[in-house]
């Protein structure tokens, strides 16, 4: 990963308030361990097969195959047994559907999604931060036949992957860009020489400088992303919208336009969620 999660000193750094981010409770591992798989079997709206999930949780066969089977006599997963993959179960969309009525940002943001993806061609994205990574939301398909699949619901990559990840960390204070960026073998091994830290900042400067961040085929070759922040009420990026698309579609001359239709599109969005609560 890229990094481990801040420390509540870190995550108050710089006087920004603390991040809502999950902190070990003693006696709570199984917890813990379920929220993990939960996570894992989110990335994937196909399913995922349980030795993905044993590989990427790191926790043994037995105790991941306990712990699914348990959660599917809740209803919050289900198992595929031709396909052999986990999803999500019938618990999952209830409590979703009863959540969303509390984060209201799919609903601000969808308007947006349908825009760009009118005036771009493009497919248009919805991100939201969680702690060390940014969760895709929402997708609006585009016009242009060609599309990049680097990006889908539910795909988690961490901060500094991906350009929304890129715009929203170009905007977090710097004791918290230190901490997240802290160099890993594991991270380097995992994302190639192309996100060393080193480079991650560099991109990040640009992304200061214009206000929109671009992935330039950094994931996989000639796919190409670009990014703007949204901002919650106290300041802090908390979402990002993004287009992506094939390189040949994000020559320079296109980036300066995309990146104003994006930054135009998540200003709406900011200054919706700014607005004072109605009393």
């Amino acid at each position: 990963m890229v990094a481990q999660p801040p420390t509540r000193e870190t995550q108050t750094a710089r006087g920004g308030p603390p991040l809502p981010l999950a902190q070990p409770v003693q006696g709570a591992q199984v917890v813990t361990r379920i929220a993990l798989l939960l996570r894992l079997i989110g990335r994937n709206s196909a399913g995922t097969p349980l030795a993905e999930i044993v590989r990427d949780s790191g926790l043994t066969r037995p105790t991941v195959h306990r712990l699914l089977t348990s959660l599917a006599a809740e209803g919050l997963l289900d198992h595929d047994a031709v396909r052999h993959t986990w999803h999500y179960g019938p618990e999952v969309f209830v409590m979703g559907t009863v959540a969303a009525a509390r984060y209201p940002i799919e609903e601000l943001a969808r308007p947006s999604l349908v825009r760009l993806a009118e005036e771009t061609g493009e497919s248009a994205f919805l991100s939201i931060r969680r702690g060390a990574e940014t969760v895709c939301l929402l997708r609006e398909e585009g016009s242009f036949p060609i599309r990049s699949f680097v990006l889908h619901e539910g795909v988690r990559f961490p901060l500094g992957i991906a350009s929304a990840g890129l715009a929203i960390l170009a905007y977090l204070p710097a004791a918290e860009v230190d901490t997240l960026l802290a160099d890993t073998t594991d991270f380097s091994a995992r994302w190639g020489d192309q996100h060393s830290p080193a480079s991650i900042r560099a991109n990040l400067e640009r992304t200061r400088e214009t206000g929109y961040a671009v992935n330039p085929g950094l994931i996989l070759e000639g796919s190409w992303g670009m990014g703007a922040a949204i901002f919650d009420r106290s300041g802090r990026p908390g979402w990002a919208l993004s287009l992506t698309g094939i390189e040949p579609r994000f020559k320079p001359e296109r980036q300066r336009i995309l990146g104003q239709l994006l930054l135009d599109e998540a200003s709406r969005i900011t200054q919706t969620l700014q607005r004072p609560p109605i009393a």
